[in-house]
């Protein structure tokens, strides 16, 4: 059960980080809380840590992504396709989520909402930035 409520926390989150990313670009003012409200209407830590935690190392994260992306950078995918490889790669880094669990739970969101080239984008950033981590470790 557990699981599969992560799985729907993260789908909220990353309808989230989508609203956040489409301000931005509009250059309209938000307030996460908010906006974290209009998506959710329990409070819930899980989603609240993804979500200020994607802000907090937004530039830590599009860095990483844009370094292993082939000849394209994050801000080129569409605002899903951002959200979801950012909550990928923050839960990566920043969580003790196992990172299979990161790979396959960015992945299914991923098969729901974006095309199958930028799945596998996705699948080959998330899979790269893991590798890295444990040849680091």
């Amino acid at each position: 059960m557990e699981h599969k409520k992560r799985s729907e926390l993260r789908q909220k989150i990353m309808t989230i980080l989508y609203q956040i990313n489409v301000y931005k670009k509009n250059k309209v003012k938000y307030d996460v809380d908010s906006i974290i409200r209009e998506v959710l209407d329990i409070d819930n830590e899980f989603v609240k840590d993804c979500v200020y935690g994607v802000q907090t190392y937004l530039n830590e994260i599009e860095k990483l992504a844009n370094k292993h992306m082939k000849n394209w950078t994050i801000d080129r995918l569409g605002n899903t396709d951002q959200a979801i490889l950012q909550l990928g790669i923050y839960e990566l880094i920043y969580t003790d989520t196992p990172d299979i669990v990161c790979i396959n739970e960015a992945l299914e969101l991923a098969k729901l909402y974006s095309d199958d080239k930028v799945k596998n984008m996705i699948n080959a950033i998330l899979d790269s930035i893991s590798k890295e981590q444990e040849d680091g470790k």
